[in-house]
């Protein structure tokens, strides 16, 4: 979509790389003083103390397929302190043979793994108990004071819980189960609030009970590798920094594509929409990612100081700058492409939620005013990406008869991660014509031996170590939601009907004409070839 390849066009056949010393394995300790000192942390850690890791809603769905396998993941591999428990919490009667039953199919484990799988489960522990009730988080407490160590332990709650429940677990925990001696820390998993007024009361109820430094709001999607890389990217390259700015770019396009529909799920999807299950945290953290400032370090609030600072930049979205749609069906499918938004039986007959939004937002600073951000993002689509492209203007004193095309730095967040910038380069032969060609960083090709973090490997690992860089502080939240809640409101109070758009479509045409009238090029011209194909 918008100048971009096709999802095979980025299949490269794996190459020798330069990369052999970087997968060297490293001592649990050297892990550690590793991340603390890329962290710049100054907050007094020790790999040996007892840490006890509470999942708050073990029975549930994220509990089984990210949470248990995450932790499985960091224990495996040896990333996680050396005296690490496991306790999960959740209303169902329940034991840790039938949470190790439910969690299988998503922890990857290969032959060999046995007896270090027994040993990951040996340090679990299941308690049931009510969310509302003090007296099941007092016998929570008993339990964890029970486990070797546990009186000093260290303790992280993680909250894999609808938000309808926030305000009794974290007023619980609060009163019944906080360590007296060793540290606190609570993640909150999104949404966080509906609009402004809500998400500002859970705000204002979590920091009447815990400090912003104990509160982890988690956003799966900064803990993706390429993401994190947009700071290096920018930050370490002298020849990015004169052109990242109005005079040299035309537009950015953040995008986040996915092929499939809600799969049976859209009563829970059809209560949020696209805009606040992707648009309004994933895209907006991108966004601030390209164009905050240089912080004065990397730490946690240096870095966060300037993602807020972008924020407030940014006036709220109005519906004349967006473009909302909605998947119908393919009769010329298979499966579930053959299906609409509105026959998923879960849907609310006659519901206008959006399943595809394109916005178009402005930055009124002096490094960004006048280009356009153009986030893009939608369900039953063509392909699965998520992006970031920043398109440059057009070379001033044209001498090759418009034969050239606008230059593009590509940042891939997934599938096959990569970064790439499309140039022009003088057609070989006896020509003299430019082409468009690339300069081309793939990780599949250059990385072919290392292995990327899960985004919840790389994020919860943070919460041990205490760094908040890339989670999202509560000013942060408010100023995300003050850009989107009153679109949100219009959509909602209007019922404003979204464009139809085919399962497995491109989306909606009109979301098409608004990037090109905002500045955004799409020659369709771009052929790429594979380099490393013999």
């Amino acid at each position: 979509m918008m100048g971009s390849r096709a999802s095979a066009e980025r299949a490269h056949t794996t190459v020798p790389t330069h990369s052999d010393k970087m997968s060297l394995p490293l001592s649990r300790s050297e892990v550690f003083g590793q991340l603390r000192k890329e962290l710049h942390d100054d907050t007094a850690f020790h790999q040996s103390d007892v840490h006890i890791f509470i999942i708050m809603g073990a029975s549930g769905d994220l509990a089984k397929k990210k949470i248990y396998p995450t932790l499985w993941w960091l224990f495996r591999d040896g990333l996680l302190p050396e005296q690490t428990y496991f306790v999960g919490f959740a209303r169902s009667d329940l034991t840790v043979d039938a949470i190790r039953i439910a969690c299988m199919p998503y922890m990857k484990v290969v032959d060999n793994e046995a007896e270090r799988l027994a040993a990951f489960f040996s340090r679990n522990s299941y308690i049931s108990g009510k969310y509302v009730e003090e007296s099941s988080f007092s016998d929570l407490n008993t339990h964890l004071l029970s486990l070797p160590g546990g009186a000093e332990a260290n303790r992280l709650f993680y909250l894999a819980l609808p938000p309808s429940v926030y305000h009794d677990v974290t007023k619980n925990i609060k009163h019944q189960c906080m360590s007296t001696k060793g540290w606190n820390r609570v993640i909150v998993e999104k949404p966080f609030g509906r609009d402004l007024q809500s998400s500002e009361e859970l705000s204002s109820h979590l920091s009447s009970l815990f400090t912003e430094e104990q509160i982890y709001r988690i956003d799966h999607y900064l803990g993706k590798e390429m993401v994190q890389n947009l700071m290096v990217l920018r930050f370490g390259n002298r020849i990015f920094g004169p052109i990242w700015n109005r005079d040299s770019v035309a537009c950015v396009v953040l995008t986040f594509k996915e092929p499939f529909g809600t799969q049976g799920r859209g009563g829970y999807f059809d209560d949020f929409g696209i805009i606040r299950d992707v648009m309004q945290n994933h895209l907006l953290q991108m966004l601030s990612l390209v164009a905050m400032e240089k912080p004065a370090s990397t730490s946690s609030d240096d870095v966060r100081d300037e993602k807020v600072k972008v924020l407030k930049c940014i006036e709220p979205v109005t519906l004349s700058d967006v473009v909302l749609g909605q998947y119908v069906g393919d009769p010329d499918g298979e499966g579930e492409a053959k299906l609409g938004y509105l026959d998923d039986k879960t849907v609310p007959k006659g519901s206008t939620q959006a399943t595809f939004a394109t916005a178009v937002l402005y930055v009124k600073n002096e490094r960004w005013d006048g280009v356009p951000f153009i986030l893009r993002c939608g369900k039953a689509l063509n392909e699965r990406k998520a992006e970031v492209r920043l398109q440059f203007t057009d070379v001033p004193g044209d001498i090759f008869s418009s034969q050239c095309r606008r230059n593009e730095l590509v940042v891939r967040v997934q599938p096959n991660e990569a970064i790439y910038a499309k140039m022009m380069s003088k057609k070989p032969g006896v020509y003299f014509s430019p082409e468009e060609t690339e300069l081309d960083l793939t990780y599949h090709s250059r990385y072919r031996d290392v292995k990327l973090p899960d985004a919840y490997e790389r994020l919860i690992l943070d919460v041990f170590c205490g760094s908040q860089m890339h989670f999202v502080r509560s000013d942060e939240l408010r100023e995300a939601w003050r850009i989107f809640t009153p679109l949100l409101h219009q959509i909602e109070s209007e019922k404003t009907p979204p464009i139809k758009y085919k399962y497995g479509s491109r989306g909606p045409a009109e979301a098409d004409e608004l990037v090109q009238k905002v500045g955004f090029r799409y020659e369709g011209t771009y052929k790429w070839v594979n380099p490393h194909k013999l």
